[in-house]
C-alpha cells in the first residue's frame, strides 16, 4: 500500500510561549459574532492571516474519538472549528475520527457523530477523515524515528512502563532496552507488525528525555502489539499507534492551519511538537481553549457510559443525558445550542457555566417557533351546567403570537372541559387569582365562567369536579360591561382531548456539582430521584392528532415540549423540553433564606 505523504506547504513559525499564553478580550453574550469583541483563538488566527504563517489558510478540524456519543460539551468544540472556518473565505472544517482504538471504537458512533454534526448544521465536504487512512503513513514514519535514533522497541510491560517512568517531583528511569541499535530496533519493530509477539509484550517507544519535567516526554509509547478486530481495516494491522503519535501527525498530513484543542493537551502539544519536528513536516499550530463544564450535568464520557450500564438512564438518548442524542429527544433545537455556544464565549481558563444559560436559549428559540396549544397534564372534570349538552363550538385560536405567520387555529368547546387541578383551590390563599368556589376566570380563547359547586369522592374526599356556570357575552375573553377578572386558565374539551403521555424531565443531579458529595459517598448519591416524572392521565388538544416524532410545542402555562419517538398512532408521548420559567432559581433562592 502506498503511503500518504503530508500536506506539502510552508511550515509554521511557532509563535514563542508568551504570545501562546495571551488572552484576548471576553466575547461577552452578544449571540450575533459581527457584533463582538473576537476571542483569543480568533484574534492568534487573524494574527497568523495578517503575518501570512500559512499562506492566507484557515482550516480547522473536529476529531472526535468514536469510542461514544457526542455531549453538549463538544458541540462547543463543534461550533468553535466549524464556524472559524466559516468566518473565512475559502475557509474549510473537516471532520476527522481518531480511531486509534479497535477495542472501544464501533461503527455505530461513527453513524452517530455524524449524524449529530450534521444536525448541528455543520458540513465538512465529500467524506469524513480517518486517522486509519492515516497507518500506513504512521509506520513508516515510526521507522523513520527509528532510523534516526529517536525510537525504540522496548520489552517492558505497561506496569514496569508506567513504574519507570517517575512521578511529577522524581524523574524517570531509562528502561533496559533503550540502548537498542537501530537494526535490532527496525527488525523487531517489523516482527511485531509480523504478528510474532504476543499482545503487550513490546511497544515502540520515543526516545526523549526520561529525566523531563514533562512526563509526556518521558519516552511515550508509540505503538502497541493488539490483536483487536478495527471497524475500517479488519485484522489487517496487530500494531496500533497510540493517539498523541497520530494526533499531530494526522493534523500535519490533512494540511490543518489551527488545530483547536482542550487544555488538557496543552501539556501534550511540546510532544507533538518534538514528534512533528524530528519528522521534519509540516506544522500546524496548536491552540488550547478551556473545555465546557455545565452545572447539574456531567461531560465524562466513562461516567455517562455508566449511567447507561447502570441503568440510571434509559440510554444514550435518554432526554435527561447531555448527548446532543439526548438533547435532540428532548426537544432542544441546533439554533439553540449553536446560540448557546456562541454567547458563552471561548475562554482559557477552566470554568463552569451555569445550565440556567443553556434552557434560556432554548427558551427564546422556541418561544419564536414553536406552536402554541393546550394541555391539560392533571386533568380536574369541569361542567358548565348552563352551556347546552348536545353543543360543540370551534373558537378561535393564535398559533404563536411571536409568529403571525404561523396563522391560528380552531379549538373545540363544549359542555364537560378538564382543567389543571392545580388551578383550582377550595380555600385559596391570598394572592391566588385561578379558580376557586364563587370566584369568576377567564378561560382562553373562550369564556368567563364562575364555580358554584364542589364535588367530592364520597370514600376519599378528593375533588373529582367542578360545577360552573358560564357568561354567554364574554365569547372570546372580554366583558361587554367591562368587569375584569385576574386568572386565565387553559383548558380542553371531554369529548375532543386526546390521552397521551407526557414525560416530565428535570436535571439528572440534584446538586449543581454532582461530584460534591459527602465522604464515603459517590456521584450516585446525586442522582436526583425526581428527574422523571410520568404524568399518564394528560389530555391535549385534537389538533395535535397527527404531530410527528420531533415536532416541538408550547403546551400554553406549562412549558415547551417535544413529540417522542415512542410515540404510537393509538398514543402520543411528549417529552418536557423545558420549564417556562426557571424553576430551580426559585428553588435555590428560596433554600437560601432558610435559617
Amino acid at each position: 500500500m502506498e503511503a500518504i505523504g503530508p500536506w506539502r506547504g510552508n511550515s509554521s513559525d511557532m509563535a514563542s510561549e508568551e504570545r501562546d499564553k495571551k488572552e484576548g478580550p471576553p466575547t461577552g453574550n452578544e449571540a450575533d459574532r459581527g457584533t463582538r469583541s473576537l476571542n483569543f483563538v480568533e484574534q492568534f488566527i487573524r494574527e497568523d492571516l495578517e503575518s501570512g504563517t500559512f499562506e492566507g489558510r484557515v482550516q480547522t478540524r473536529f476529531p472526535p474519538e468514536p469510542n461514544g456519543y457526542l455531549h453538549i460539551g463538544h458541540a462547543k468544540s463543534i461550533c468553535l472549528n466549524f464556524g472559524i472556518a466559516a468566518q473565512h473565505e475559502g475557509g474549510l472544517c473537516k471532520l476527522r475520527f481518531d480511531d486509534t482504538n479497535p477495542t472501544k471504537e464501533d461503527e455505530e458512533y461513527v453513524r452517530a457523530i455524524e449524524e449529530d454534526v450534521k444536525w448541528l448544521g455543520f458540513d465538512w465536504g465529500p467524506a469524513a477523515c480517518y486517522a486509519s487512512d492515516y497507518f500506513e503513513q504512521l509506520y513508516a514514519w515510526a521507522v523513520q524515528l527509528i532510523r534516526t535514533g529517536n525510537a525504540y522497541v522496548c520489552d517492558l510491560e505497561a506496569d514496569q512502563i508506567r513504574e519507570f517512568r517517575g512521578t511529577l517531583r522524581e524523574p524517570g528511569r531509562d528502561s533496559p532496552f533503550r540502548d537498542r541499535s537501530v537494526e535490532e530496533n527496525l527488525d523487531l519493530f517489523e516482527r511485531m507488525r509480523a504478528g510474532e509477539f504476543p499482545d503487550g509484550s513490546r511497544t515502540l517507544r520515543a526516545r526523549i528525555d526520561m529525566a523531563a519535567a514533562n512526563v509526556n516526554l518521558r519516552d511515550p509509547v508509540m505503538y502497541r502489539i493488539l490483536r483487536a478486530t478495527h471497524h475500517r481495516t479488519g485484522d489487517r494491522w496487530c500494531i496500533y499507534p497510540m493517539y498523541d503519535f497520530t494526533h499531530g501527525q494526522s493534523d500535519s498530513i490533512e494540511g490543518v492551519t489551527h488545530s483547536i484543542c482542550t487544555l488538557e493537551f496543552e501539556d501534550h502539544r511540546p510532544l507533538y511538537d518534538w514528534y512533528l519536528d524530528k519528522l521534519e513536516v509540516y506544522h500546524p499550530r496548536q491552540i488550547e481553549f478551556a473545555r465546557l463544564n455545565l452545572t447539574y450535568m456531567m461531560m465524562s464520557k466513562r461516567r455517562l457510559l455508566q449511567l447507561v450500564q447502570e441503568k440510571h438512564v434509559s440510554g444514550w438518548d435518554d432526554p435527561r443525558m447531555p448527548t446532543l442524542c439526548g438533547l435532540r429527544r428532548r426537544g432542544y433545537t441546533p439554533e439553540s445550542i449553536r446560540s448557546f455556544c456562541n454567547r458563552i464565549g471561548v475562554a482559557k481558563f477552566n470554568g463552569t457555566i451555569d445550565i440556567v444559560q443553556l434552557e434560556n436559549a432554548v427558551r427564546e428559540h422556541l418561544n419564536r417557533c414553536a406552536p402554541r396549544v393546550m394541555a391539560v397534564l392533571d386533568p380536574l372534570r369541569v361542567v358548565i351546567e348552563n352551556y347546552p349538552e348536545d353543543q360543540t363550538e370551534h373558537l378561535e385560536a393564535i398559533n404563536n403570537p411571536e409568529d403571525p405567520a404561523a396563522g391560528k387555529r380552531e379549538v373545540p368547546f363544549s359542555r364537560v372541559l378538564y382543567i389543571e387541578r392545580a388551578d383550582f383551590l377550595e380555600d385559596p390563599p391570598k394572592k391566588f387569582f385561578r379558580l376557586a368556589p364563587g370566584r369568576e376566570v377567564r378561560l382562553r380563547y373562550a369564556y368567563f365562567i364562575t364555580c358554584n359547586d364542589v364535588v367530592h369522592d364520597e370514600a376519599t374526599g378528593e375533588i373529582v369536579e367542578l360545577r360552573c356556570t358560564y357568561d354567554p357575552a364574554t365569547k372570546g375573553g372580554s366583558a361587554p360591561d367591562g368587569r375584569k377578572v385576574k386568572g386565565t386558565m387553559h383548558w380542553v374539551s371531554a369529548a375532543h382531548a386526546l390521552p397521551v403521555e407526557v414525560r416530565l424531565y428535570d436535571h439528572l443531579f440534584a446538586t449543581p456539582d454532582p461530584y460534591d458529595v459527602a465522604e464515603g459517598e459517590d456521584w450516585r448519591s446525586n442522582l436526583n430521584p425526581e428527574s422523571l416524572q410520568v404524568a399518564s392521565e394528560a389530555l391535549v388538544e385534537p389538533s395535535l392528532a397527527r404531530a410527528a416524532s420531533g415536532t416541538r410545542y408550547q403546551f400554553e402555562r406549562n412549558g415547551y415540549f417535544c413529540v417522542d419517538p415512542d410515540s404510537t398512532q393509538d398514543r402520543l408521548v411528549f417529552n418536557r423540553t423545558v420549564t417556562l420559567r426557571d424553576r430551580w432559581a426559585k428553588r435555590g433562592q428560596k433554600n437560601s433564606a432558610k435559617p
